[in-house]
C-alpha cells in the first residue's frame, strides 16, 4: 500500500514540476517579447526623425546613438530592401 501511495505522490510531483517548467518558459517568452517591443519603441522615440515623429533634443539623441547601433543598422537594412520585397524575403530566409 505504501508503494502505491509513493508512486502516486511521485506522479503528482512530476506533473507539478512539468507544469512549473511550462509556465516558467511561457513567462520568459512573454518577458522577452515585451523587451523586444520596448527596444522597438525606444528606437522609434530616439530615431523618430527618420519617420517624421518629433525627436528628443539633439544632445540626448547624440548621447544615445552609440547604444542604438543595432537598431540603426536594422533600419538602414530595411530602407535598402524597402523597394525590393522579394529580396527582403530572401534575406530573412538566408538564401544567397
Amino acid at each position: 500500500m505504501v508503494s502505491f501511495l509513493d508512486r502516486i505522490q511521485r506522479k503528482i510531483v512530476t506533473v507539478f514540476k512539468t507544469t512549473d517548467a511550462v509556465m516558467r518558459n511561457r513567462a520568459v517568452e512573454t518577458v522577452e517579447y515585451e523587451l523586444e517591443e520596448l527596444d522597438n519603441i525606444f528606437g522609434i522615440l530616439v530615431l523618430g526623425t527618420f519617420i517624421g515623429i518629433p525627436a528628443p533634443p539633439i544632445h540626448i539623441t547624440m548621447d544615445l546613438l552609440p547604444l542604438m547601433e543595432r537598431e540603426l543598422n536594422l533600419m538602414l537594412e530595411k530602407v535598402s530592401t524597402a523597394q525590393d520585397p522579394l529580396g527582403d524575403l530572401f534575406s530573412v530566409l538566408g538564401i544567397d
